[in-house]
């Protein structure tokens, strides 16, 4: 190969090699920013191809897609000053680029340190400023916009990003106040079970004693009917015997005088003493007589 062919295919390579390094391409899902000899030249580079001085300009590109900063579980206290071990995370992207770069050189893990102290400050602050019921349930979706908001403010202004939102995954408490928090708990509902143990037999006194009460009062007036009954009965038949034998007394006379001596002889092993004079056998000296 002549000198001549090989000065052609050096200059061919290098010339290959600058234009190779001068274009690059930013794609839809990326931000970047042009770097002159590490000083920002052109800080929002669109999407799609481009070219540089190869060697003077360099291009740092980011990821601008939704980035998650999953927190480690933190302790905070609320506004009684009870401790919850909150678990929580962020969602986030770059939003200045040339500001990322600056406070963050471009790194994501110094973008997740930062934001995580932040993230910290504001759910202590906003923890502080609620009661334990508040936190856990009563405002615990307003907490999490206002730490959204109070995050989002900073997070742009220091780190060039974008909050996009904060979720509170979970709350808990403290080993060391589970225990106490069980048996409080427990004991309240050991009272609340005592108490509607008690008013339960309460009522149910109160209804058997009704129910004895309304039981009585049925058996008297069914006794006092039947006694009414009874003596209407025995006065109707009182009234049929004399009737009856008020036609013949005489008659009357012989027929009771028949039923005392079938009921006094009955038993066989019966002794009467009696005065044979006695009125008790008149009937039967007349009959012996005759």
């Amino acid at each position: 190969m002549s000198n001549k062919s090989l000065t052609a295919l050096i200059v061919g390579v290098v010339l290959a090699i600058v234009l190779w390094n001068s274009f690059y391409i930013v794609s839809q899902t990326e931000r970047a920013v042009m770097l002159r000899f590490g000083r920002i030249v052109e800080p929002d580079v669109k999407p799609g191809l481009h070219m540089k001085i190869p060697y003077v300009n360099s291009v740092r590109k980011f990821d601008a897609r939704l980035m998650t900063l999953d927190s480690t579980t933190s302790r905070f206290l609320t506004l009684e000053k009870k401790a919850l071990m909150v678990d929580s995370y962020a969602k986030w992207r770059v939003d200045d680029a040339e500001r990322f770069y600056t406070a963050t050189s471009g790194m994501k893990q110094i973008a997740d340190e930062r934001l995580a102290r932040r993230l910290e400050a504001a759910l202590r602050d906003q923890f502080g400023k609620r009661t334990l019921h508040e936190s856990v349930s009563g405002q615990r979706d307003e907490l999490m916009a206002q730490v959204t908001n109070t995050l989002n403010r900073a997070a742009q202004q220091e780190l060039g990003i974008e909050v996009v939102d904060v979720r509170v995954k979970g709350i808990d408490l403290p080993r060391e106040v589970n225990r106490s928090v069980f048996e409080r708990m427990s004991s309240e509902r050991e009272r609340e079970a005592r108490e509607h143990r008690a008013k339960g037999k309460e009522l149910a006194e109160g209804i058997r004693a009704d129910a004895d009460r309304q039981r009585r009062v049925l058996l008297a007036e069914a006794f006092r009917e039947a006694e009414e009954l009874r003596g209407d009965g025995d006065a109707q038949a009182a009234a049929i015997y004399a009737a009856a034998y008020g036609q013949d007394q005489e008659f009357y006379a012989f027929h009771r005088s028949l039923q005392a001596y079938r009921e006094s002889f009955a038993n066989k092993e019966d002794v009467l003493v009696l005065d044979p004079k006695s009125d008790f056998f008149r009937y039967l000296e007349s009959s012996t007589a005759q």
